[in-house]
């Protein structure tokens, strides 16, 4: 069973093992640049990825199921960080931290670049997925002290690294 990030009428499908390398690179990257409480959700949405507590082929997200922000200068930031934290994970920051060689994370990571640059925020804001976007009291504001990387305690404690190997 394969994951699926859809957005703006293209798809991105990967394998468990692809999607589980994919949310650890951009949790990387994400966990370094928030700081907006917007930015803070989005990293949430990010750990809800996470298989080792979701299910195995179950996740994944619409870029349209994100509440982008009411105006046009909000969705543009938002827009502008998600590309920002593809960008970072693109330039491999912290991979050397991984356990593992993330080979075809760099494809994955341009390929959904690429959705996100041609994705229209103002098609943002449906509700029809498993999930909603997470509000602002669910912002992934806690950081694993061990990994470096944000997690959400409204959802659960450990990080997605913690999750994957227990501490």
């Amino acid at each position: 069973m394969g994951n699926i990030f859809h957005g703006g009428g293209r798809d991105l499908s990967m394998s468990n093992g692809g999607t589980a390398v994919f949310v650890d690179v951009l949790m990387l990257a994400v966990s370094d640049l928030a700081e907006s409480v917007w930015e803070y959700r989005f990293a949430t949405l990010l750990t809800l990825q996470d298989q080792s507590v979701m299910g195995r082929g179950v996740v994944g997200f619409d870029l349209e199921e994100i509440d982008w922000g009411g105006s046009p200068r909000e969705r543009a930031a938002a827009k502008g960080f998600v590309l920002r934290v593809l960008d970072l994970a693109l330039r491999r920051h912290r991979w050397d931290e991984l356990d593992y060689d993330p080979p075809f994370a760099e494809g994955h990571l341009r390929q959904y670049r690429e959705m996100v640059e041609a994705f229209d925020p103002t098609d943002g804001g449906r509700t029809s997925g498993l999930l909603p976007f997470p509000g602002p009291e669910e912002g992934a504001m806690a950081m694993c002290v061990r990994h470096r990387v944000l997690y959400a305690p409204a959802y659960w404690e450990p990080c997605v690294f913690c999750n994957a190997t227990p501490c």
